[in-house]
């Protein structure tokens, strides 16, 4: 454990980078995509399967014989990423059910016990690279496997005696080292799973001063620490004399109303209902409904993380990787709209968002239209300043631009 667990004598990495990115991918994969959501006569689980039913350690773990995911290819993922538009990508190294899908020295409950006996971590870390995509890990806090973790799940019997938590601490530590040392620069460490009792701000703390003494560029996510209120958090959420912790927020299946003003934040979504693969999942949300969530996040100053569960044998399911696509497509005309900009400067637009960047001493606004006027005249309330010039994006067709008192108005062709 590295020794000055005081986050405040690190300097808080750049974030320059990430708050340009806007966009990214988050995979939620491991032993739960063998199951794939059923046990039993119940199909909807999906990463929690473990705790949803009541499965014990024992029996769990054999899921490790049967994962074997032939059909994983790093490079096809990352390719399928920088067609959609991402410019990171998020993977559980590990998750609440403690099976590293790495080769972890400190453990044997990892991808090393299984069949397919490949570091999963190094392969996406190379592909990544290869192909211009930032490589984070995600890192449970939580460990519903290892004997130390408590507290122990409420239906499970076994004996909490014997449990050490600081001990399990340093093996946390010490797993954390081996993902910041030996997979190159990694730019994010996103935990999570730190909302238990047993996870002091003591502890967070102590991890994120083990992250930036080891990575000082490495950002970390506010789930480091137990400073969360609910799903729709910010930074700074803590009470009392708790500190905020991390170097962004976590909203989760949410986008806050008016955005997290002073703060960086990332919403993380799912393309339907779980996070881990569900070979049973019917509601799919479209890809208007991504490409509109994307739009509107950034518009609010925040990043999109959009997860895919992929299934036990290395794929992404099809309705994954046809949303991906669709979304990549709208990408190829419209990212000027989303890399690299800034919050919208109006409260609210009645017929869709907007972003804006800084161009040369002028400004850039960009806006994304959802609900088309029929008379073809886009309406700009309160806009101080008349457009120089305004086109659609993908078209060297000028857009006629005038003023009608405080608001300009854009004839659409």
């Amino acid at each position: 454990m590295i020794a000055n667990d005081d986050a405040t004598a690190f300097k808080k990495p750049d974030m320059t980078w990430w708050k340009e990115a806007r966009f990214g991918l988050f995979i939620h994969w491991g032993l739960y995509a063998v199951p794939a959501g059923k046990w039993g006569e119940s199909t909807g689980y999906g990463e929690w399967i473990m705790d949803s039913a009541r499965i014990p350690v024992p029996t769990y773990e054999k899921f490790k014989d049967q994962f074997n995911p032939t059909a994983f290819d790093a490079d096809e993922w990352m390719d399928l990423a920088n067609e959609a538009g991402m410019r990171y990508v998020v993977i559980t190294t590990k998750h609440h059910d403690g099976f590293a899908l790495f080769d972890s020295k400190v453990s044997d409950y990892d991808i090393m016990a299984t069949p397919y006996k490949k570091d999963i971590m190094r392969q996406i870390a190379d592909a990544a690279r290869k192909k211009g995509i930032v490589p984070c890990w995600y890192h449970s806090i939580m460990d519903w496997h290892h004997p130390d973790y408590l507290p122990r799940r409420g239906w499970e019997n076994r004996p909490s005696a014997g449990a050490d938590f600081d001990r399990y601490n340093r093996y946390l530590h010490a797993q954390v080292s081996e993902l910041l040392t030996n997979y190159g620069p990694i730019d994010v460490m996103w935990f999570d799973g730190e909302w238990e009792s047993t996870w002091l701000p003591k502890y967070g703390t102590a991890l994120l001063a083990h992250c930036r003494e080891l990575s000082p560029n490495t950002i970390v996510n506010n789930r480091v620490s137990q400073v969360r209120q609910g799903m729709e958090d910010v930074v700074g959420a803590g009470t009392g004399t708790q500190q905020a912790v991390g170097d962004f927020g976590t909203p989760e299946q949410h986008i806050p109303a008016t955005g997290i003003p002073g703060q960086d934040w990332e919403t993380c979504m799912t393309i339907g209902n779980h996070w881990g693969f569900n070979a049973y999942e019917t509601e799919w949300k479209s890809s208007t409904t991504l490409i509109r969530n994307l739009v509107d996040i950034v518009s609010k100053g925040g990043n999109y993380l959009l997860n895919v569960g992929p299934r036990a044998d290395g794929t992404f399911p099809p309705q994954c990787v046809d949303r991906l696509k669709e979304i990549g497509r709208w990408m190829k005309t419209n990212s000027e709209s989303i890399y690299a900009t800034e919050a919208s400067p109006f409260d609210a637009l009645p017929w869709g968002r907007c972003t804006q960047k800084k161009v040369g001493t002028g400004t850039n606004l960009y806006f994304n239209v959802f609900d088309w006027p029929k008379d073809g005249r886009l309406v700009v309330p309160g806009l101080g300043n008349t457009p120089k010039r305004a086109r659609l994006l993908g078209s060297r067709t000028a857009v006629a631009v005038s003023r009608e008192g405080s608001n300009v108005i854009l004839k659409l062709p």
